[in-house]
């Protein structure tokens, strides 16, 4: 097993939430890390701890990125960060099942993550690169995210379904420890 560490400018955790039940708001969390353990020939012994920056939510309009900063929401000021840690990974289909626990405003619920490897390559600095996905479904209620209101025709103005993607690609520890030695010398 090996240590790999986040390349962010290749990485990225997206949500999408039905609005006024007819669209879809998408945005995404633009501050994070993510730590893996990564066992290439047994990928169901590696692991997975990510901290997001809830404070660093987007989603193209300043006004709801605001109210998704405030109380109603994610309640930055008191909770500033979201976690996920694995607990377990096993083989599952065509990928694999990450079960894991989240953390959103300090409090913890199991998801499973549905996930798949995109492959482990050379990177063109002459380390070795590695690409992960990830989706799954939560219900936002279940983290305490009530806040909603009603609409004129009827149903609710924000979705309880939170669909999450992430595109992870890391560097192998060894060959980024390599990369900011050879940086640092010129």
């Amino acid at each position: 097993m090996s240590t790999w560490t986040l390349d962010a400018a290749h990485s990225q955790i997206e949500f999408a939430v039905k609005h006024m039940m007819v669209t879809t708001v998408r945005g995404q969390f633009r501050k994070f890390t993510v730590d893996v353990d990564f066992d290439e020939e047994h990928p169901e012994k590696s692991s997975v701890v990510a901290h997001i920056d809830a404070s660093s939510i987007e989603t193209g309009m300043e006004a709801r990125d605001a109210h998704l900063r405030s109380a109603d929401f994610f309640e930055v000021e008191r909770y500033p960060e979201l976690t996920f840690r694995s607990t377990a990974i096993e083989a599952g289909g065509d990928g694999y099942k990450i079960d894991g626990d989240l953390t959103i405003r300090g409090v913890t619920r199991q998801v499973t993550l549905d996930a798949e490897i995109g492959g482990v390559v050379a990177n063109l600095q002459g380390g070795r690169r590695a690409g992960f996905n990830a989706t799954t479904k939560i219900s936002r209620k279940a983290w305490g995210l009530t806040w909603n209101t009603l609409l004129e025709t009827g149903g609710l103005a924000v979705g309880d379904e939170i669909k999450i993607s992430m595109d992870m690609a890391v560097l192998q520890a060894e060959a980024a420890a390599e990369k900011i030695a050879v940086g640092s010398a010129a």
